[in-house]
């Protein structure tokens, strides 16, 4: 009896590991079909780097308020549903772009990407959850592993946006069949999830950690801000390699969604290889590591004087950028029982620089080119790497007591 209830929970979290895989594959596809063919918008709508910036900032917003709510709502009706909320909403907003891209519309696109940043926080942080919860259940490293699955969607949603950018396929219609696929994906896929546990107390227990006093634990905060510094580098390069190396190396468009495409791939490769790495090396190790070789790859691709240098310095800053984000989410989640309300909150101070950092970027880059511009995310990346400790594991005995 005992060893067919092993079997059957086995099964259980294997579909529950698959289906997690799934959904940051789906999530990843759906950014990068926006990311890599931003020049395309700023083509579309006729606009500058800096109006660019502006609409991610919209995007920036809507993740911003629907982040630290979104430990309480996975709380309340639990990742599988959370995850197709979030879906269902990026679908409807991604609608909303293509149409308002067909009429040329700034408003319009600009509404849209505020609900596809509110679909995409509140998809983010569910997603995190499953996967750290399938995490500790399966008792290795895993996160960046699913991490790669998104970074896999990403580099395929680039690969899709420079064929369909050199084939002259308009970007509406590229954004409609996304979106079609997202419903699809996100209804179905959570069906296999972990079932959830309410974090609703029983009678006479205490209550469950939110997010008042998540965000009073002093561990969690440095974790958020060490994620903070790092995820800039992974933003930043998601939303501006592309355009950088139009503008700064002198690519083609379709030539600089491949420069998006090498980032992407060297990020999926790196978190593919990054569980056993980070299970020998340990986190803190590893985090230090990745954040001089994104140090390292950034300048190289800023300084570099022709395209080749340039790939080479994408693909190194890529590497770097890989296993902070992963790394953070599962720092946060090492105590299970409030794993919500910590994911929640290190994905709330991560976002603050992934959604809104590239938009002041562009700020900066109508001052001095978005080449240039991206010269500033040393400063955060150097402060990751000096607060890199704090992402050290909790022992075993803190885990419980820790609130």
């Amino acid at each position: 009896m005992s060893t067919n209830t092993g079997t059957v929970q086995h099964t259980g979290l294997t579909a529950a590991a698959a289906a997690t895989f799934v959904v940051f594959g789906i999530n990843g596809l759906v950014f990068a079909s926006w990311a890599a063919r931003i020049p395309a918008v700023t083509e579309t709508l006729n606009i500058t780097s800096g109006q660019m910036g502006t609409l991610l900032l919209c995007t920036a917003i809507g993740s911003l308020l629907a982040l630290p709510t979104a430990g309480l709502v996975v709380g309340r009706i639990g990742t599988a549903n959370t995850v197709r909320c979030g879906g269902v909403l990026a679908a409807i907003a991604g609608a909303g772009i293509a149409l308002s891209l067909s009429a040329e519309s700034i408003p319009g696109t600009a509404v849209s990407l505020f609900f596809f940043g509110i679909a995409i926080g509140l998809w983010d942080v569910s997603q995190n959850i499953e996967g750290a919860d399938v995490e500790h259940k399966l008792r290795r490293t895993i996160m960046p592993q699913f991490h790669a699955a998104f970074s896999g969607g990403a580099f395929l949603g680039a690969l899709i946006g420079a064929a369909l950018s050199n084939l002259g396929v308009d970007l509406p219609l590229h954004l409609l069949v996304i979106a079609g696929i997202v419903v699809l994906v996100t209804l179905i896929a959570p069906r296999y999830f972990l079932p959830h546990v309410s974090t609703s107390p029983a009678k006479g227990e205490a209550k469950a950690e939110r997010g008042p006093s998540a965000w009073r634990d002093s561990r969690t905060v440095l974790i958020g801000i060490v994620v903070l510094g790092a995820t800039l580098t992974e933003g930043a390069g998601n939303d501006w390699i592309a355009k950088a190396s139009v503008d700064g190396i002198g690519t083609t468009e379709s030539t600089g969604a491949l420069m998006f495409a090498l980032f992407v791939l060297a990020m999926t490769a790196m978190r593919f290889l990054g569980g056993r790495v980070i299970d020998k090396y340990g986190r803190v190790a590893v985090l230090r590591a990745s954040m001089a070789a994104a140090a390292a790859g950034l300048g190289l691709f800023v300084l570099a004087g022709n395209i080749w240098l340039a790939a080479a310095g994408a693909a190194l800053w890529g590497i770097g950028a890989a296993l902070a984000f992963p790394m953070g989410m599962s720092a946060a989640a090492d105590d299970p029982d409030h794993a919500p309300a910590r994911v929640s909150v290190v994905s709330t101070l991560g976002y603050i620089s992934f959604l809104a950092g590239p938009p002041l970027l562009g700020y900066l880059g109508d001052l001095t080119g978005i080449h240039l511009a991206l010269l500033a995310i040393m400063a955060p990346i150097v402060l990751a790497l000096l607060l890199a400790g704090a992402a050290k594991p909790l022992p075993a005995n803190r885990q419980a007591d820790s609130a």
